[in-house]
């Protein structure tokens, strides 16, 4: 007497060799992401520099003017603290501040201070509404307008010198009837001019564009760089950093509390407080980031539209044909799909009719030479054989069995004649 032995569960769980087939190209392409940017990033460590820094030759930098400046007699010093600025800040020094954005209220009056007590010329990059009124009080902005070829349009030497520039940005008014404004956006000026004490002055520019190394050879645009940075002996290139030890320092007024010295704001004290949070991000990342967005959507609708390929696996019990067709049925009549239960019957005909009439597979579903070959078999006429064979969906359920029932007629017919 033998005892029967119970099959072993199948189990249906991936093994480990199929996980890593499935999986071992999205990590070789994550791998070579990796090296490729450590590489990179390795490359570039020691070379790469912000934009607007005299030391950056890529397009966004400005080491062409630097240079330019320098063969000129300029001497040309980078500047990354306040201190340093401050320090430097003299009667035969122009003071280019980069971001003055990027400074807080406090170091920003402290700015204001020292190039108020000095005799040089301030240049001011793109300053926002608040930077403005620190740095140089009364002046108010205007919208931003974006930077094209503008005339000067004014009398100031260094402008009509230089003639059209790449111009536009930020646009700045001043109360002060002496000020001088040039190049005008919509009827606001984006450069001005604030005389001080002296000697002394302060330019406010509405945009570095004119800076930049891929611009400096367009329009006036180097023309004008050399006047307005060259004008003195000494050019110190302040770019103001978030690292500065004198951006964590506290003086105790009531400008470090709120932005309108009221002590009623609401604890705000942000380097570029007047930028939002798009601002400060590099228009770059931001295309990148869009880009990378649009192709996830692209390709979650393209997934979710694929159904797969097919897998071939053995049951495991036989169903009989009548079954199938049965459950089949079930599901077309649940979803109301006449028009797919119809093309399922018809091709099915067309296939058993076609080898009953000597036609070939592949034309089996073609009405040019299908429906010759049958009528040459059949009483039906050329019409009634096309719509039987190739016509539109039937209107409702009665019309669907009346469908099946000609198409076995005609299956018949062509089997014995």
């Amino acid at each position: 007497m033998t005892t029967a032995t119970a099959p072993s569960p199948t189990s249906t769980a991936p093994t480990p060799h199929q996980v890593w087939k499935r999986a071992r190209g999205l990590l070789i392409a994550l791998l070579i992401l990796v090296i490729a940017g450590v590489t990179f990033a390795a490359v570039r460590s020691g070379t790469n520099y912000g934009h607007l820094d005299p030391r950056s030759a890529d397009p966004k930098g400005s080491r062409a003017a630097a240079e330019l400046l320098k063969a000129r007699g300029i001497s040309v010093t980078v500047a990354t603290t306040l201190d340093e600025a401050t320090t430097a800040a003299g009667p035969d020094t122009t003071l280019l501040v980069t971001g003055p954005n990027l400074l807080t209220p406090a170091q920003q009056r402290r700015l204001h201070e020292a190039t108020s007590a000095s005799t040089g010329r301030t240049v001011l990059i793109a300053p926002g509404p608040a930077a403005a009124s620190r740095l140089s009080p009364g002046v108010r902005t205007e919208p931003h307008r974006p930077v094209i070829p503008l005339p000067p349009s004014c009398a100031f030497p260094a402008a009509r010198s230089a003639g059209t520039v790449d111009m536009g940005g930020v646009r700045y008014t001043a109360p002060d009837s002496t000020a001088t404004a040039c190049y005008p956006s919509d009827g606001t000026p984006s450069l001005l001019i604030l005389k001080g004490r002296g000697d002394s002055d302060t330019v406010l520019l509405g945009s570095p564009d004119f800076l930049h190394n891929e611009r400096l050879d367009q329009q006036g645009n180097a023309s004008l760089a050399l006047q307005l940075l060259g004008s003195r002996p000494h050019l110190v290139w302040y770019l103001p950093s978030l690292a500065d030890p004198s951006a964590t320092s506290n003086d105790g007024s009531p400008d470090n509390n709120d932005s309108d010295g009221n002590g009623n704001g609401n604890g705000r004290e942000a380097a570029g407080e007047e930028s939002d949070f798009l601002d400060l991000i590099p228009s770059g990342w931001l295309w990148g980031t869009l880009q990378l967005t649009l192709a996830a959507v692209l390709a979650a609708i393209w997934r979710g539209r694929r159904l797969g390929p097919l897998v071939v696996e053995r049951l495991p019990v036989s169903i009989r044909a009548s079954e199938s067709a049965e459950g089949r049925a079930g599901l077309y009549r649940k979803a109301n799909a006449r028009d797919r239960a119809a093309e399922s019957l018809r091709a099915a005909a067309r296939t058993r009719i076609a080898r009953l009439a000597g036609v070939t597979a592949r034309e089996a579903h073609t009405a040019d030479v299908l429906l010759p070959a049958v009528s040459a078999r059949t009483t039906t006429t050329g019409d009634d054989l096309s719509t039987l064979l190739f016509g539109p969906a039937p209107a409702d359920d009665a019309a669907l069995v009346l469908l099946a029932e000609h198409l076995d007629a005609l299956e018949r017919e062509v089997r014995t004649s």
